[in-house]
Formats: C-alpha cells, structure tokens, sequence
C-alpha cells in the first residue's frame, strides 16, 4: 500500500481496495467529486462497511497526498483500535462511571490532548461520533503521549442514543456551553457525562437537548473561548476536585 511517511493515508485505487478487503479499521475515504468505474465499485464496499464517504476535490485530495497518484480516492486508516462501552463498565468497575463525549472535534491535536487529560483524570472511558470527527489517527495518538494505551475510545454512530444508554446507567450529563452555570458552583456529585463540543459550532443542538446541565468558565479577558482541550482540563479536575473532597 502507497502511503506517504508520518500519515496515516492509503492513496490508489488499488491500494484502497486492498485496504478495504485487508479488515484494517479506516476512518473515512474521500473520493473525488462524481466517481466512476473503480471509485464507484470502492464506495459501494466503504458504505456497505459503514465507513465515513466525503466526496472533495482533486486540490484536497492533491494536498492530502503530496501530489502523489491518488487516482481520484484516499484512505485515512486508524492509528489505534476502538473499544466496545463495556470495556469503560468495566474499567469503572463499581465507581461511579466518569466519561467525556467529544461532539464532533475536528483538530487531532486537540482530540488527542482531551484524551491525555481524561485518562489523567482518572475518567472511564471517551465518545466520539463516527461522523462529523477525528478518529484515533496517528496525530491524536502521539498528542494523547501514551494515554490510549490505559483509555478506552469508543467510536459510535449515535451520540444520543448511547447518551440514552449511559442515563440508564446513572450518568448526568454537563455540556460545555457559555450560557451554562459557572463550573466551580456546580455539583459534579454522582456518575459524570462531560460533553466537549466542536472548535467552531460547540455541542450539538439534539446533544445539548440530551444534557441535564450546562457547565461555563468566566471569560475575563478580551476573547470569547478557549480551546476546547484547555476547557476540558479544566472541567475535569473540577470533578476531581469535587470527588476528592468527597472521599471518592
């Protein structure tokens, strides 16, 4: 397979279609603009696998590869396998469960340094959508340095329905949003569901809705939000706060 050094992309037709008969878990394929013959062939087995399909220009897909001979189609494969949400029951064991929702964060820099501070804070397990994000590519792993090999990562095609499932088990749900209540004044007693929204949009609206609270940090400065890895440590080691000085 045809890939450029220090990414993780499969480019060719060839290539992608032995990548997609190999089992190996790929993130997304972009596809240029009105396939035909071959492209529309590897599609087809990519949607059948349900994997993410994003249809681009040849410019992105000339940028994607160094101008190498894509062909008209590129892979973007995983750099560390998804876990199920029973290895985060499992990892809290009878703890009340700690987890974080990513809602559609883009940046593998910032998904990666969320991940470090979750599994530093001692959280269960993280959630990312299956559309609309960045998977478990290479660049998250090393800005994760190490914390994917003790965090669980699930990967899911419904936020709100596994939101629905965790309710079940007991989770209150806090969403980062600037119209929420000031983080130090919540309680963050009980089973913890922190959800992070995206760089530009913030949490989802049909997520959102799903919440049971909305949590802020004061912006005392001349900018309106932080970085939404530097607004999670933050939240987190509030829980953690709160958890320590409650025994737990």
């Amino acid at each position: 397979m045809e890939s450029m050094p220090g990414e993780d992309i499969v480019f060719g037709r060839s290539a992608v279609m032995e990548l997609l008969r190999s089992g190996r878990q790929v993130e997304s394929l972009f596809v240029v603009r009105e396939p035909e013959g071959l492209l529309l062939k590897i599609s087809a087995i990519a949607r059948d696998m349900g994997i993410p399909i994003k249809q681009v220009n040849r410019q992105k897909l000339d940028f994607m590869c160094a101008h190498g001979a894509h062909q008209g189609v590129v892979a973007r494969i995983s750099g560390h396998a998804y876990s199920e949400l029973e290895d985060i029951y499992t990892l809290a064991g009878d703890s009340p469960l700690f987890v974080v929702i990513c809602d559609g964060i883009e940046d593998p820099r910032n998904l990666g340094a969320i991940i470090r501070c979750a599994e530093a804070a001692g959280v269960h397990g993280l959630i990312i959508p299956k559309r609309r994000s960045v998977g478990l590519t290479g660049t998250v792993s090393k800005a994760a340095a190490g914390a994917l090999a003790h965090l669980p990562v699930v990967r899911v095609t419904n936020l709100v329905a596994t939101m629905d499932e965790l309710k079940h088990r007991g989770v209150w749900f806090y969403a980062a949003d600037m119209d929420g209540k000031s983080w130090c004044e919540t309680d963050f007693s009980g089973s913890v569901g922190l959800v992070i929204g995206s760089e530009g949009a913030g949490v989802s609206r049909l997520v959102r809705e799903k919440c049971d609270f909305a949590v802020s940090l004061p912006m005392r400065g001349k900018i309106s939000s932080l970085n939404a890895s530097v607004a999670a440590g933050i939240i987190l080691y509030e829980v953690v706060r709160q958890k320590i000085a409650g025994g737990i």
